[in-house]
């Protein structure tokens, strides 16, 4: 077994706990209210979650819907390997990414002061 099979393999199976993550995340934040998960930054999500978490919610629900289309079209074999991880890979990549957005937009760096920032 050559290791671009093995990586393949990897990838591959990497999908269903990622979309299992994602869609529990957006379950979680659209049905249960929970914001403890939003725009994280250091681990904690901001003072004011409720603002962001429609953002983050449709991220999570977005991508992990994607990523599980990914997965429908590995099992019926109607993409190739270069299409499905493309996708698999920009989708990955993006969310990673846009969380980063969502979680430094939450906390502003200018414009503040810190009273304000904290909400104190």
């Amino acid at each position: 077994m050559s290791i671009s099979v093995a990586l393949t393999w990897i990838l591959f199976l990497a999908l269903f706990p990622i979309s299992f993550y994602w869609l529990r995340r957006a379950y979680r934040i659209i049905v249960k209210r929970d914001f403890s998960e939003v725009a994280l930054k250091g681990g904690l999500p901001p003072p004011n979650a409720a603002k962001y978490a429609p953002y983050t919610a449709a991220l999570n629900l977005i991508a992990g819907v994607i990523i599980v289309g990914t997965i429908l079209l590995v099992v019926t074999a109607t993409a190739d390997y270069d299409t499905w991880s493309a996708i698999a890979g920009s989708t990955i990549w993006m969310k990673f990414i846009f969380d980063f957005i969502i979680s430094r937009h939450a906390r502003p760096i200018w414009g503040k002061k810190d009273e304000e920032r904290t909400g104190s």
